[in-house]
């Protein structure tokens, strides 16, 4: 039977075009499990995959989406049955392999993980990559020994959906969490989610002439990057983590050593991608148990597949709130 997906193509050097095609299952490419495709979700990577020369993808045409859950239909691998309920995040999955912004997708086992329990398919949309980055960021905090009487943590790019994750599970574990948002029209979303307070994005978003400012937060989520992760480094408290989940504000950071060599603080690397099969299944445990579902719930933007193009267009703008689940099936 013919099923929907949405396909980029390039057109020439400097286009591409996104349009809904109907395939066959034979048009699918190599794996060993077969998904039928329940949600899936809009990343700020999805948004840079459906534009011309994007640094993502090397071979058109595409299915982007970089996440989905749903139904094995087949299994060539015993680790699945038809039946299993699975969740995909990352491996490259809308960049070099067809991805989740379809009814079915054809993927290696290796790369699913089973849906927890409590979890619905759709919750795991609403969690998606970014959900997954965001507890890796805080189970990584942890690890370097944050704890939650130590003081405030900033959580940056905090309305978009790193943020609002890590907003939600922090504050759940008892973090005072400071969320920094360039919308002040999400203060009251942000609050309910666990922040004790609202940073404007204008006090923090510019480097400071000074080095080393007053230690401040005992660990901070970091999903902006550039010339604002550069000035949180100054004021992190002596020993303190920052984790740097994303570059929404740039990927150069014209930074400082002196944090490093006079506070001793850590910049850790998040990377979601290619995190080993045990991590994965820690972080969606982590997430089942952590993250408060009624304030999930509370997040999400539904949408069709259809929706996804003018989705992606605004992602990059930085014009979505929360986590959009797309129904590829409605």
């Amino acid at each position: 039977m013919p099923f929907n997906a949405l396909m980029v193509e390039n057109t020439d050097d400097s286009n591409v075009s996104v349009a809904m095609q109907s395939l066959t299952i034979d048009q699918l490419p190599a794996g060993n499990v077969t998904v039928a495709i329940q949600y899936t979700t809009v990343n700020y990577k999805d948004g840079l995959c459906m534009q011309p020369n994007n640094g993502f993808v090397r071979n058109y045409p595409l299915i982007p989406g970089i996440d989905f859950a749903g139904t094995v239909e087949s299994s060539d691998d015993s680790r699945y049955n038809a039946g299993d309920k699975v969740v995909l995040t990352g491996w490259r999955v809308g960049e070099s392999h067809w991805g989740g912004y379809s009814q079915k997708a054809r993927v290696n086992a290796d790369w699913l993980v089973p849906l927890p329990d409590g979890l619905t398919t759709r919750q795991a949309m609403a969690i998606g990559t970014a959900g997954f980055a965001a507890i890796l960021a805080v189970l990584t905090l942890e690890d370097h020994g944050l704890t939650p009487d130590q003081g405030e943590v900033l959580v940056t790019g905090a309305a978009g959906g790193v943020g609002s994750i890590a907003t939600a599970v922090l504050g759940k574990l008892g973090y005072q969490v400071a969320a920094v948002t360039g919308r002040p029209e999400t203060a009251d979303y942000l609050k309910s989610l666990g922040a004790a307070r609202i940073i404007p994005r204008g006090e923090i978003d510019t480097v400071s002439k000074k080095p080393l400012e007053s230690e401040t937060w005992a660990g901070c989520v970091d999903a902006v990057g550039g010339e604002m992760l550069a000035r949180v480094l100054g004021q992190l408290k002596y020993g303190a983590s920052v984790a740097a989940v994303g570059l929404a504000g740039g990927a150069a950071m014209p930074a400082s050593v002196i944090p490093f060599l006079l506070r001793g603080v850590n910049l850790l690397g998040i990377d979601s991608v290619m995190q080993p099969y045990e991590k994965r299944l820690i972080g969606w445990q982590r997430l089942a148990t952590d993250l408060p579902l009624d304030k999930l719930d509370a997040m999400i933007q539904p949408a069709k597949l259809a929706d996804v193009p003018q989705l992606a267009s605004d992602i990059l703008k930085g014009q979505v709130k929360g986590r959009v689940v797309v129904d590829v099936n409605a």
